[in-house]
């Protein structure tokens, strides 16, 4: 195992640990692989640590979104992103995959939700998180954060639209909190996968 260039940015590192894994390798695999090949991109520290383990991911989706973007602007590669397996797909055109809005993408290219959240931050989104969870699955807890029924007929359009509401409402520059819109975006990334 070699280590990782030092002079390659963290996005072209995390291209050359994809290439070495086609068939998709997790998030948790992907940090390993950097700590083990000693790159200086990411907290060298221990994930116990729950803002640590926040900035580390955060590092980590931002370098992936905006490898996700290289590529697709060279029109080179596609990249799946999700917790459980990034991989690299071959290039597929279509001017409808990145036009599309994607709340998970602005949130981890806003270097100020690095900067901004606090380890309290943290404890929250994880906390209401898990609360929701408890009890019931990730698709029920998503549909009840927007207070939305699940019984009523629902479509990625509807969805879409209370999102956006409770974003306008729980903005931090509107006067809302950074974890209470942590877990809106990541209820919309739950719904989507199943009404997209």
């Amino acid at each position: 195992m070699n280590d990782l260039n030092p002079a390659l940015d963290l996005p072209d590192q995390l291209h050359e640990l994809l290439r070495e894994t086609p068939a998709g390798i997790s998030e948790f695999q992907l940090i390993r692989q950097l700590k083990a090949r000693h790159s200086t991109h990411i907290p060298n520290l221990e994930l116990a640590d729950k803002l640590v383990l926040y900035r580390t991911h955060f590092l980590l989706f931002n370098a992936l979104y905006l490898l996700r973007d290289r590529l697709w602007q060279a029109q080179s590669a596609h990249l799946d992103i999700s917790p459980v397996c990034v991989q690299l797909q071959p290039w597929r055109p279509g001017p409808a995959a990145l036009a599309e809005h994607d709340p998970l993408r602005d949130y981890y290219l806003n270097l100020q939700h690095l900067r901004d959240t606090t380890e309290r931050d943290v404890e929250k989104l994880l906390s209401s998180f898990w609360t929701r969870m408890q009890g019931g699955d990730e698709k029920r807890a998503a549909l009840e954060l927007f207070e939305l029924n699940g019984d009523q007929p629902l479509n990625l359009a509807t969805i879409k639209q209370r999102y956006r509401q409770l974003v306008s409402i729980h903005h931090p520059d509107r006067g809302g909190s950074t974890s209470r819109l942590q877990s809106i975006n990541l209820a919309m990334e739950i719904l989507q996968r199943y009404y997209g």
